[in-house]
């Protein structure tokens, strides 16, 4: 059905959007073990290719070398905030004492990061090749094209960004931004892969779908966002909470009204999931690609609902926060692509 050039667009298409997820999971453990700072430097892993595993493999004095580079950094970062206009923003960033405080070498943190970062690399090459391949449908469909190169530099954006989440020793507001954006990528990528393979399979959308349940989607991802965004703050303040002598069972009670918003935010997400599979299942296309993903979505919220029981009944374990953030990607990828799978049908492109 599809030309050996599609195919091979839509396969490192899906090889990347599942490259990406792995990334985000990375990232959620790098979060959990406190390993954001197991390297000091950017790029590179304390100016190494390949991480020390031993603080007799470090030079002497370095300490002191990345927090003047830091400093560097992030001096040119608030000078460009200030330059669009948040000069509040720029000067917190400027005399925020904790960007001198170097945090003691650990082997476990600082190998932990570096898989996270070759993992992002890797992501980083699966973009590349998809947005070479990209080219194929410039004649037949320029967006997938365009939106490839596109996301391609948003990575190149996104990589920045993470070295100053390092450089600014994970800053909350900086690391929030840094999550919102690589869900846009995913959704990104998500969106060629939908492109690509309904140009020729026709078979794939379904007549009859009412045009109420896109918007109810829609509506759906936009909570979903807004959640997320709580969810990051919640997980900030935890952070934070992690530095002071607060007893790790009174975490919960000591977050205060973002964590409420973001339960009542969860169970609107929940009633409105389970809504939408069951009105997917009311229309009998038990065996489509859009009552799939209705199921997928449904059994995520579901786990995503356990894992937020979970770290709300026992202390916020590591393992659940992993867990919650990585489904949380999941699914708003998986509601994403639901959302372009209620399309109705449209003419296919007829086999050159």
């Amino acid at each position: 059905m599809y030309p050996a050039a599609e195919k091979r667009f839509i396969r490192i298409n899906k090889i990347t959007i599942f490259v990406l997820f792995i990334v985000i999971a990375a990232g959620g453990i790098v979060r959990s073990t406190g390993s954001g700072m197991g390297c000091p430097d950017w790029p590179k892993c304390f100016n190494r290719i390949i991480p020390p595993t031993d603080v007799s493999q470090l030079p002497q004095g370095y300490e002191q070398h990345y927090v003047e580079g830091r400093i560097k950094k992030n001096e040119r970062f608030a000078n460009m905030i200030e330059f669009f206009g948040y000069k509040n923003l720029a000067d917190q960033i400027r005399h925020d004492e904790s960007i001198l405080i170097h945090e003691e070498f650990n082997a476990a943190k600082t190998w932990t990061e570096y898989v996270n970062r070759l993992a992002g690399v890797t992501a980083g090459f699966c973009m590349l090749f998809t947005a070479f391949y990209s080219f194929t449908y410039w004649k037949k469909k320029k967006a997938i094209a365009i939106w490839s190169v596109l996301n391609l530099i948003v990575v190149v954006i996104q990589a920045w960004l993470g070295s100053i989440v390092v450089s600014t020793n994970l800053t909350p507001w900086v690391i929030t931004i840094h999550m919102l954006l690589a869900l846009v990528i995913v959704c990104i990528s998500i969106h060629t892969y939908y492109w690509a393979t309904t140009l020729r399979n026709g078979s794939i959308l379904k007549a009859g779908i009412p045009k109420g349940l896109k918007l109810i989607t829609l509506g759906s991802i936009v909570l979903l966002v807004i959640q997320v965004v709580y969810g990051t703050e919640v997980r900030e303040i935890i952070d934070h909470l992690k530095q002071t002598d607060i007893m790790r069972s009174e975490w919960i009670d000591s977050i205060g009204l973002n964590y409420h918003i973001h339960r009542i935010l969860a169970y609107l997400t929940l009633a409105i999931t389970v809504f939408l599979f069951l009105k997917v299942k009311s229309l009998n296309i038990q065996n489509s690609v859009q009552y799939k993903y209705a199921l997928i979505s449904f059994v995520l919220v579901c786990i995503q609902m356990l894992s937020g029981i979970i770290l709300a009944r026992f202390h916020v374990p590591a393992v659940a926060q992993t867990v919650h953030l990585v489904v949380a990607s999941l699914f708003v990828g998986a509601q994403y692509y639901l959302l372009l799978l209620l399309n109705a049908p449209k003419p296919v492109l007829v086999e050159d």
